[in-house]
Order: structure tokens, then sequence, then C-alpha cells
């Protein structure tokens, strides 16, 4: 056995927007799923050997059920009204790993199911199942040969399961375990629910009835049919904008330590994870460190147990973690490394995304037959007729990273169509972009944006505004924007071809999209169909605080 080491790290863990994480461990590898709503392929699933350290592993699905609203499409034919499901698609998604499979169960919020999809290999084939019902955020428990599901908003349901996981077991348990009534900002949710030495843990997220802030309850019970009892254990903010750290599950390392990985709010760039380190006392949850409350767990060091691996382990890379390079989570592309999208690269974990790479996600399922990819350049075309950003098809984003980047991409717009805008987007409700728009034969350089007047959970629908517009004699530009999220100031800027364009842009995180801004490279038309526009080059880098 090779000698234990402490590897440090620093929350927050990801500094992007993976919010509503579920953890496991199989072995010496961790697992991470978290929750990714409209963008396609979904259900991210993240690997770590340390807890401190992720890289993509893989996505399970390119499709949940092809709606209209999923594809970003029309009920009806030359109807310019399409369907949408910003803000909805999968929240909150459990993970478990139960005699030799792999099960990642969630509820979809535009088509009111719950899915659980199945597969004895993480990135290998999964088939997909319904739980008939719908469960709001919820966690199952395979237990003694029965499965139980946990779930609810204010007040939490457990539920009885058929084995096979198809519907509630007749006659089965079927009972609210715990409530939050009375709460007036949010009532317990986004359960966990697991056992640990005989007992049965459920944890939760709520807000503070005094004023909103995320919290983390735990609760637990002597058996399934047991009395709950418990409460808050994690009420910190780490000096962050009064933005609470909650909503998560439970972890151990294998060698008798245990982690609660929670989100916190952050601000525009997302919902990003932590890493709290936590005691078991008496069977209570105790957010604590070797008997000592934690006074800072900004930062905090855990045993690395990829040093434990014994050299008959099949993942070679893990014998010695200071040999293994973690793959970055967003990196540069050329998109030099295919010259169509092959089907048989789907599930490769470097090129996860309909054989790009596996940092990007579509803002909805794609139309592939709108997309090219060959000597180094990504082509977008329409296919529609639309007024704003929200409803271009096949825009594909990629996260950010607190507390900010830097992007810039190289687009060739002499494919453009009058009344086309085609760009680099800081894409979330109240967006904003630079790029090149067509008028009447003439290309433009340009900077708009849009801020929303409408609720929060509203999407507007109305054009954006343009910023600045100039007469340029050329038709490929190098865009750039670099985004800040320090000091409560979340705001972007733009320049084209190193000239600054624009105004600065205020980003908001906004209920409508529900996720963390992100850059888009994206083309729509305004006025006729056909229009291309041509990507290559995307560089991007991280800001240090």
């Amino acid at each position: 056995m090779k000698k234990i080491k402490k590897v440090y790290g620093t929350n927050p863990i990801t500094r992007m927007d993976y919010p509503d994480p579920d953890v496991i461990r199989v072995n010496n590898t961790y697992y991470m799923v978290s929750t990714t709503m409209h963008f396609y392929p979904g259900c991210e699933i993240l690997r770590s050997y340390d807890l401190i350290n992720w890289e993509h592993f893989t996505y399970v699905y390119e499709s949940i059920e092809g709606t209209d609203a999923q594809k970003l499409e029309s009920a009806k034919d030359n109807d310019n009204t399409y369907k949408h499901i910003y803000g909805q698609g999968m929240w909150a998604p459990c993970i478990r790993y139960h005699e030799g499979y792999y099960y990642i169960i969630f509820s979809c919020n535009d088509t009111k199911k719950t899915y659980f999809y199945k597969s004895d290999k993480l990135n290998g084939k999964w088939s997909r199942g319904e739980i008939e019902g719908f469960y709001h955020d919820p966690s199952v428990l395979f237990k003694d040969g029965s499965v139980y599901i946990v779930y609810g908003n204010t007040d939490i349901h457990l539920t009885q399961l058929e084995e096979d996981l198809s519907k509630p077991k007749e006659g089965g348990i079927d009972r609210i375990i715990i409530s939050d009534k009375g709460n007036p900002n949010l009532g317990y949710e986004g359960s966990h629910i697991y056992e640990i030495d005989g007992k049965i843990y459920v944890f939760l997220i709520h807000s503070k009835k005094e004023f909103w802030r995320r919290v983390e309850a735990v609760y637990w019970a002597d058996s399934i049919d047991g009395e709950f009892m418990g409460g808050d254990i994690l009420d910190e903010d780490l000096g962050f904008r009064n933005s609470g750290l909650a909503q998560g599950g439970i972890v151990d390392d294998g060698l008798g330590n245990y982690y609660i990985m929670v989100f916190q709010d952050s601000g525009s760039v997302g919902r990003v994870p932590n890493l709290v380190p936590c005691e078991i006392e008496n069977g209570k949850i105790l957010v604590r460190y070797k008997g000592e409350e934690l006074k800072n767990i900004e930062t905090y060091y855990i045993k690395n147990i990829s040093n434990v691996v014994s050299s008959k382990s099949t993942t070679k890379s893990n014998e010695n973690s200071d040999m293994y390079a973690y793959e970055p989570l967003i990196s540069n592309d050329d998109f030099s490394y295919l010259t169509k999208l092959e089907k048989d690269k789907y599930n490769d974990r470097l090129y996860g995304c309909f054989g790009l790479k596996s940092m990007w996600q579509f803002s909805h399922e794609p139309n592939l037959e709108l997309i090219s990819v060959n000597e180094g350049r990504l082509s977008i075309k329409t296919d529609r007729v639309v007024n704003n950003l929200f409803y271009a098809k096949n825009t594909l984003t990629v996260r950010m990273v607190y507390p900010g980047c830097d992007a810039s991409v190289l687009l060739k717009a002499d494919s453009l169509n009058d009344g086309d805008f085609a760009g680099l987007a800081t894409f979330q409700g109240d967006y904003a972009f630079a790029g090149i728009m067509k008028v009447d034969g003439k290309l433009y350089k340009v900077m708009c944006d849009f801020y929303s007047d409408e609720d929060t959970w509203i999407l507007a629908d109305k054009p954006c505004i343009i910023r600045e517009k100039v007469l340029i004699d050329k038709d490929e530009v190098l865009i750039s924007c670099r985004t800040t999220f320090a000091d409560e100031k979340d705001e972007c800027e733009f320049a084209v071809d190193g000239e600054r364009i624009g105004d600065v842009h205020k980003l908001k995180f906004r209920l409508d999209h529900f996720t963390g801004v992100r850059y888009g490279l994206f083309v729509y038309s305004t006025k006729e169909v056909g229009g291309v526009a041509a990507f290559s080059d995307f560089r991007i880098n991280i800001l240090e605080k």
C-alpha cells in the first residue's frame, strides 16, 4: 500500500456552473452529476480521484423525447412561434451504483415525467425507463431488495417503488417524513437519501425563514419506517454576497472520512460546487474536521485515495496521482479534429458533444443537418426566421469560470443573408453579443444587448438593442469578450479586431434560463432562412483572482 498523501483544495471546486451536485464513489473513483436543464447532450458526468480536481467523463443522453420544445421547434409548419425548454429540462439528478449497475434518476420539468437511466458502464449504452408519477428533486435508496424514492418541496415524501423502479409498490411505504410548512422563502427540497451504519439520512436544502439564504439540513432515522429527526447543519456563505451553501449529498473516501458536496449561488456565473468536510458522531452529521468545528472551510485538504490504489488497478493512469493529468473542463478549440460529425464519436470522452469537444453543449437538442465541421471551421446554417437570440437554432455554448475569463473566435460571414446576425454571445436571460449583421447587402460589425423587463421566471420575446453598428469592408473578423464576476460587478465587454465595441453589459442570473452565463456561438435570421456563419480558432483564458 502506498503512503497516503494530502491533497489541498480551495473552495469553490470547479468555479463553474454545476448546480444540484450528487456524488458517488465506486472503488477509487468519484463521479458527479448535476443539473443540465435545457442543454444537450445532457446529464454530464464528471470524474475525479480526489474530490478536488474534476474532468468530463460522459453524457447520459443526447435526446430525452425529442419534443418540439426540446428541439426549439414550432408545433406547426410555417409558424414562427417556437417552443422552448429554457429553465426546464432535467433537474437535480441522482446517481447511484447498485449490484453492478449505475442508475441516474431525474424529473423533467417540461415533460412532467420522472426518468431513470441504467447501465453497467458509465460511458456505455444507457437504457431509459420512466417512474410512474412526477417526483420533484428525487433521490433513491436501494435497501434489502427494495427501492425507495425521496422527493418533494416543503413536504418531503418517502415512497417505496417496485424493484424495477417502474411505479410505486402496491401496499408499500408512502408517507411524508419531513415538513417545512410556513417557510415564506423556500421549504425543504433537494433530497438526497443514504443508509450509513444502519441509519437512514436525508439531506435537504431550504432557506432561512427570516431572510433569503440557502441552508443545508439533515434528518435521520433508525429505520426506513422510523421517525426522522434533525435540522440545519450548514449555514455559511464563505463571505460571498451572503449566499448560502446547500443542496447536495454526502460521500466517503473509503478511509473513514466524509464530505458534503453542495452548491453556492455565485451570481451570474451560476451555481458552483463547494466541498465541506463533515463527521458522524452518535448518528449526527456534524460539519467539522477531526473533532474541531470548521471556522474556515474555504481552504482544506483531503486524503487522496488514488494513492492507495493497488498496482493491479485497471485505471493505470491513476496509480500515481502525481502522474495523472486531468483533462480541462474548458479549453481552446480549433475545430480541426473532425471532418464531419461522426456517430461513432458520440460517446468518446473527449468528443462527447455529437462529435464536438465535450466541453460544448447546444442550447437545445440540435439539428445536425444544419451543422458541419470542415477544415477547421464550424459552420451553422439557419432554417427559420426569429426575432432574437433565444430562438436561434444550434447555439453552441460553453461554461464560464469564476472570477472571469476571456474568449475569442474568428467569424467568417461571407454566407450571411440580409437580416442575419452572427457572433459571440454571453448567453443568459439578459444576454449580449458582438459580431456581424448584414443589411442591404453590406456587412456591419455590431454590439447588441438585451435586458428583460419581464418577471425573472418569464422568457421575454423581443429583439435585442443595437448599441453600436459600424460598416466594415471585409467578411472575417476576430470577436473577443472579457467577462468578470468579481466584487459583485458581473459584467462583460466586447471587441472586434481588437477595438472595443458597444457598452459594458451587466450580467444577471435570471430564472428564465436558471443557468450560469455561457459563451455562445450563434447565427440567426430575421428576414430569410439559409444564412451560414463559420467559426474557427476559439480561444478561452481563465482570469485569476
